[in-house]
């Protein structure tokens, strides 16, 4: 399988598991809270909004006009520290976002 396909699969997984854990959203924010400059929306979007409606789309054009990917990249660790260990869906997103981060480790053209 190739790198393009690698990374939508894993892309995919994490949006089942956003919607299979009720996260998913089937209205976007308004375009202020996307338009944010601080890393992750961090101050207008929750964590799986901008995993919805940033990284998502984002990842997925890059794909759909056979675009370079990124070479290194890494949200997990974003995620591990905005998602409070007490989160019920902590573990689920974290596991996909992990998969995906290994797709981006450096190692792979």
């Amino acid at each position: 399988m190739n790198r393009h396909n690698e990374v939508r699969q894993r892309l995919l997984h994490v949006e089942h598991v956003l919607r299979e854990r009720q996260l998913w959203q089937g209205e976007a924010p308004g375009i202020e809270a996307l338009n944010s400059d601080q890393p992750f929306c961090m101050d207008t979007l929750t964590p799986h909004e901008w995993l919805q409606w940033v990284l998502l789309p984002r990842m997925h054009a890059l794909l759909d006009g056979d675009r370079p990917l990124p070479v290194a990249f890494a949200v997990s660790p974003y995620f591990e520290m905005a998602l409070d260990v007490s989160n019920p869906e902590r573990e689920a997103i974290l596991e996909a976002l992990q998969e995906l981060d290994a797709l981006f480790d450096g190692e792979n053209p």
